[in-house]
């Protein structure tokens, strides 16, 4: 639990009363936590009929709220799989492509018993909401629609057409995403998309620090690294073994970095990082960026994981088998070998590195498809409008491009060529461990409206006349 402390420190950053004399919601703010709840109450784990019952859930609300059934669109590979994808009409003939708004409707898996109370029915207490979904990404769904059913009450006609897209696998292999860009492409289609899974407030003791910004992701592949021996009687041991070379290739890995690289997301990540890190490391930070061939980028990788990873292609075991008999020398022994590529690294070329220090009494393939996923362009428009509204909504705040370790539908907008950018706008003490897909997920009352109010002045911003690319 935040302390009260913190709890209160958030508050007063987000303009709301502190815990205890919380002030009553309006009827936007009642509204979206209407969906929120809606949403979380519906037990949509990946897979399951929940996640079709939640896109259903969403487009009624569209309906209702006067959009036409040829702008809500419920589409999925297969009734599992059903997302949602609808379109906000905007001034007829501006010639200007539309913005996609993206989230996902589906959870982990959440067991009852794991759980002081029902995950799949929302509570809300102590400046929290909980449930499963709450924060990953239900949140995010949330701000989306309850952003477009205001434009439509409001009758805002904005520049551009927005279309939100509510995918319903993000969890797992992101299949409805791949579905919809491969059969439906003119409907999601866009100059670029905004993914409300992504990029968060960063808070130290109720002070915001940074806002991040995700304008790329490091690409997943997993590497089958195995050794084979003819094997025989373990009373007979040799000292060719499956085992020992498996073991000592992995070793080898073990104390192997790849070489250092900056993209434009990484360098800027690091040059406006610096702002918000003390002097000492603010200056290893700017020295990286300056040069990341320099004495700092080793010094600076040291100090935290999550540096490394943007510095680097990493790659890490995660997975062992080998031997078949406990009176047998051992035939095959192997390992998966987890990697998160940079946006250029080819795959191939992991693979022959790989290969290469783990030495030839192993064997390295690809195992899976590896999906690239490009770097999304620094746009001025956009960043120019989330640095407004960051220095108004969450003051003291810098904007800070990121490249995401993990992964999101996301990857799969950038490989389709649509540039694709990430923030929940959603505020979290950076002290505190995220709950997303763990016990007792929440999100902060405060911290969901501030996100919701975020999107709708983002948005409607970046959809006005004075807004060009």
């Amino acid at each position: 639990m935040a302390t009260l402390r913190s709890i209160f420190a958030l508050a007063t950053l987000l303009g709301a009363a502190p815990l205890g004399a919380q002030a009553a919601l309006d009827a936007n703010q009642r509204e979206a936590r209407d969906i929120l709840r809606q949403l979380v109450n519906i037990n949509s784990t990946t897979g399951t009929p929940g996640v079709k019952r939640a896109a259903e859930a969403m487009a009624q609300r569209f309906r209702l709220a006067g959009f036409s059934a040829a702008d809500v669109r419920l589409l999925g590979p297969t009734p599992a799989l059903t997302g949602l994808v609808v379109r906000y009409r905007g001034r007829a003939g501006s010639g200007t492509r539309p913005i996609v708004l993206m989230a996902h409707l589906d959870v982990v898996p959440a067991r009852r018993a794991d759980w002081p109370f029902d995950p799949f029915v929302l509570q809300e207490k102590d400046g929290w909401y909980y449930g499963r979904g709450a924060e990953d990404d239900k949140a995010g769904v949330a701000s989306i629609v309850a952003t477009l059913l205001r434009f439509k009450r409001e009758k805002y006609v904005p520049e551009r057409d927005l279309v939100a897209v509510l995918t319903a696998d993000e969890e797992t292999d992101g299949r409805s995403i791949q579905w919809l860009l491969a059969n439906h492409r003119a409907l999601i289609d866009g100059e670029y998309a905004l993914n409300a899974d992504a990029g968060n407030v960063n808070l130290e003791q109720g002070k915001a620090l940074t806002h991040t910004l995700q304008a790329s992701e490091k690409v997943f592949a997993n590497f089958k690294v195995e050794a084979t021996n003819p094997g025989g009687h373990s009373s007979l041991p040799r000292k060719d073994n499956a085992i020992y070379d498996l073991s000592m290739a992995l070793a080898k890995l073990a104390v192997f970095d790849f070489p250092v690289r900056l993209n434009e997301v990484s360098r800027a990540y690091f040059r406006q990082s610096a702002a918000a890190q003390p002097a000492d490391v603010a200056a290893l930070m700017i020295a990286v960026a300056d040069n990341p061939a320099g004495p700092a980028t080793a010094q600076l990788a040291a100090k935290n994981p999550y540096w490394n990873s943007v510095l680097r292609t990493t790659c890490v075991a995660t997975l062992l088998s080998g031997g078949h008999a406990d009176n047998a020398l051992p035939q095959r022994a192997a390992a998966n070998v987890n990697c998160r590529m940079l946006p250029d690294d080819p795959t191939d070329s992991v693979r022959t590195t790989l290969q290469r220090v783990m030495g030839s009494a192993v064997k390295v393939t690809v195992d899976g498809t590896v999906t690239n996923s490009p770097v999304s362009p620094l746009r001025s428009d956009l960043m120019g409008v989330v640095d407004r509204l960051t220095r108004t909504q969450f003051p003291g705040a810098t904007v800070v491009p990121e490249m995401s370790a993990g992964a999101t539908d996301g990857l799969f907008m950038r490989n389709a060529g649509i540039p694709t950018y990430g923030l929940t706008a959603i505020a979290f003490e950076q002290s505190e461990p995220s709950r997303a897909h763990g016990q007792e997920e929440r999100v902060g009352v405060n911290a969901f409206h501030a996100a919701v109010r975020f999107w709708y002045e983002m948005v409607k911003s970046l959809t006005t006349p004075s807004v060009t690319p």
